[in-house]
């Protein structure tokens, strides 16, 4: 009960902080006075760091519904569950190649599950690291970059303070709020996602919530 009282707490103070940062955000938070910035996770197998990486790496350049189909196709040859690092190691990889994963894909979860089982990477040590040293642990394994990094992130750890410039369904979204002529770089978004600091996963939700759903007030 505490812990809850304590997250809702917390989750005022982020939505009064971007309220009074950003006109734009403003405008987003008055629409959905009772959005929930946790929801999407629930349209998510559940998943730990490793399913989470897992979830970024097959979603590499390819669309939010082709990447559930994969999933899909993933969880279905380990009974239903996203697979832990030496339940992938101990898979045939052709069996991953006809689920829809590409050999580089299969090669960069097999090289990250590889590191996770023998302690080149700890799953403990690396939750306890901050963001920037997150990101650059992950980064050093071959095909995992930033936002594959940062997506883990929100994902799994849910950490308050990141936003994913790479993200092109994000860049839509930012150019939808603040209806630019263009679609903003990555820089941009970057230089934009300042004044959202210290809560830009909550502003990062809050601007696909308000590119792909229906305000309550248009309604």
């Amino acid at each position: 009960m505490v812990q809850a009282i304590s997250r809702a707490t917390s989750l005022q103070q982020a939505r009064s902080h971007l309220h009074d940062a950003d006109p734009v955000m403003a405008r987003l938070i008055d629409a959905r006075p009772d959005f929930d910035p946790h929801a999407w996770l629930t349209q998510l197998p559940p998943m730990d760091l490793y399913g989470a990486l897992l979830f970024q790496i097959v979603g590499q350049q390819l669309s939010v519904a082709a990447t559930r189909r994969t999933l899909e196709r993933i969880q279905a040859l380990f009974a239903g569950h996203l697979p832990s690092p030496a339940e992938l190691l101990a898979v045939d990889p052709n069996s991953l190649r006809q689920a829809g994963l590409s050999w580089r894909k299969i090669g960069t979860l097999q090289d990250l599950a590889e590191k996770l089982s023998d302690g080149r990477l700890d799953v403990d040590a690396l939750s306890k690291l901050s963001d920037d040293e997150f990101i650059a642990a992950l980064t050093e394994v071959s095909g995992i970059g930033q936002w594959t990094a940062q997506g883990a992130l929100l994902i799994a750890l849910q950490r308050e303070d990141v936003v994913l410039p790479g993200d092109l369904a994000l860049r839509k979204a930012v150019q939808h709020a603040y209806q630019l002529d263009h679609l903003p770089s990555q820089q941009e978004v970057v230089a934009m996602a300042e004044k959202w600091r210290p809560y830009r996963s909550l502003a990062t939700g809050y601007l696909f919530s308000g590119a792909f759903e229906e305000p309550t007030a248009a309604r």
